[in-house]
């Protein structure tokens, strides 16, 4: 159950193709590319429990870093390649990382970033000199290191501050880098991945899922068919010429096909297609539906965060008889509550919380006490902050989501990030942060302003927000639409009651749908 054994039992088989360049790496390029990672790690004095961080597009080498980082017993921070330098550098700092290894690609933001964390050295994949990553990692021997033992990877998330916040797993106890991992049970028995399997990850690496999913694929032994960037056609040229067996996708992604024209979408054999799995964002009953009739019944949902701390599940079948169910527990119990954390009957509206099961490993928000407490409720159950019911069958159903965020095309947004910045400008009294139903991102960004001056609202301080705000955040961040209130609905407590913003902006749509 690791790329190692793989690599000694059948050395030339493809561990990972980058779809559009076609270039290969077998498991025993995929081995000994690992090992020069874990021996780099050690020649400059990173030991097991240190910290590395990896800021890297989709890339041939992203793999060899994190299998040998993972063989060298360390925490892995993988961070997003289109965050800006500050963002990237309060990830690099928080986390501790003794190294920092990226690419020449994101050339302009890592050098920003090496002056905010000059202590932190760095490495890049197409670097000159002491940067150049691949000529350090080629000069490494190719053998194991005489102290293999079990990593984790460390991936973050944002905090109630609007700060990303790591979510930190202790390392595993058994120090074996090639034990099971709950999620590899999970792929086989649950979603019938298979040593045979050949598995597109249409999305950015960084993120947990496909980060996760395709590294349980090699310890099964798959081939890892990587997307360099997602396009819409190119995911069904993918899936046709690679003759694609397993997936994993977002409900963007579905609504980005659903949309092209039926000649181009009857172009390509999807025939091949036995497991397409989907999470990270709730999707619509009409798209998964579309989606079944077109693929038939090889759709698989699940519910769970990168915290870990419960998983549900749910086939095509089971779904089609209960639409907009993300399915039962397959780890953890499902534990519906109140606001004082008590259970509530089943049927009824409360927050999901987990009740750990074995092989529930226990979490932590790194640097984060208060976070960490408040995920907890007194019973020592935990929650990602979504609200739904669980039906008299255990099914669940999500009715709301963490609090106030905001999932855009798969990826979480949190508001008071964006909300502590806008409120900085010297024109803006306020600001309001939602996000608003989109047909093709599931939601936008939505930022509503209560302006110093009612008189400038408009068009041209819009403008000059969204330049403001450009290069302090992700492009992912920014919003898509700046609206202006004279005031904004605040309690005297000076609580906001951003839900009445939402739910306005959302019936807004519905109207016009």
């Amino acid at each position: 159950m690791h790329p190692s054994i793989h690599a000694r039992s059948n050395p030339g088989k493809p561990a990972v193709i980058m779809a559009a360049s076609g270039e290969t790496i077998s498991y025993a390029e995929l081995d000994r590319r690992s090992n020069q990672v874990a021996q780099l790690l050690r020649a400059r004095g990173i030991g097991i429990g240190d910290t590395v961080a990896i800021c890297l597009e989709n890339h041939p080498w992203f793999f060899a870093l994190t299998w040998g980082a993972q063989r060298a017993g360390l925490h892995y921070v993988c961070i997003s390649s289109r965050l800006t330098a500050p963002e990237v550098a309060y990830i690099v700092a928080d986390s501790g990382a003794r190294l920092l290894i990226g690419s020449s690609y994101l050339a302009s933001v890592l050098d920003e970033v090496a002056k905010l964390t000059p202590d932190v050295p760095q490495l890049r994949f197409g670097g000159v000199g002491e940067l150049d990553a691949e000529a350090a990692l080629c000069a490494m021997p190719c053998q194991p290191i005489a102290d293999e033992r079990a990593g984790v990877d460390m991936l973050y998330s944002s905090g109630t501050t609007g700060r990303p916040k790591g979510v930190k797993i202790p390392l595993p106890e058994d120090p074996d880098i090639a034990q099971a991992t709950a999620l590899v049970g999970l792929a086989s028995m649950a979603f019938g991945i298979t040593p045979e399997a050949v598995y597109l990850s249409p999305a950015p690496l960084y993120h947990a899922a496909p980060l996760r999913w395709s590294m349980t694929v090699h310890k099964l032994g798959g081939t890892v068919v990587v997307m360099e960037r997602f396009d819409a056609e190119e995911a069904l040229k993918a899936i046709e010429q690679y003759r694609i067996t397993d997936s994993q996708w977002v409900p963007t992604h579905f609504v980005r096909m659903l949309k092209l024209p039926d000649e181009v979408r009857a172009r390509y054999d999807t025939s091949t297609l036995k497991c397409a799995i989907h999470a990270a964002a709730p999707c619509p009953v009409p798209v998964k539906r579309a989606m079944i009739e077109w693929w038939g019944p090889v759709l698989f949902e699940y519910y769970a965060g990168t915290e870990g701390n419960g998983f549900t599940f749910i086939s095509s079948a089971e779904w089609l008889e209960r639409p907009g169910s993300v399915g039962r527990a397959l780890t953890g119990i499902v534990r519906v509550c109140d606001e004082n954390g008590d259970e509530v009957p089943r049927g009824t509206e409360g927050q999901i919380f987990f009740e750990p099961t074995e092989g529930n490993v226990p979490f932590e928000y790194h640097n984060d006490p208060a976070k960490t407490a408040e995920s907890r409720n007194k019973h020592g159950w935990t929650s990602l902050g979504d609200v739904g019911i669980e039906d008299e069958e255990g099914y669940v159903f999500l009715t709301d989501r963490k609090s106030f965020m905001i999932i855009a095309g798969g990826v979480n947004i949190y508001p008071q990030e964006i909300e502590n910045l806008l409120v900085t400008h010297p024109k803006v009294t306020d600001a309001a942060v939602i996000g608003a139903p989109d047909p093709d991102l599931g939601e936008k960004v939505v930022a509503v302003i209560q302006p110093v001056a009612m008189a400038e609202a408009g068009p041209a301080l819009a403008d000059e927000l969204m330049a403001w705000l450009a290069p302090q955040l992700s492009r992912i961040k920014l919003p898509r639409q700046i609206d202006f209130r004279e005031q904004l609905p605040r309690e005297a407590t000076g609580k906001l009651y951003k839900r009445l913003l939402r739910d306005e902006y959302k019936a807004a749509y519905e109207a016009a749908s």
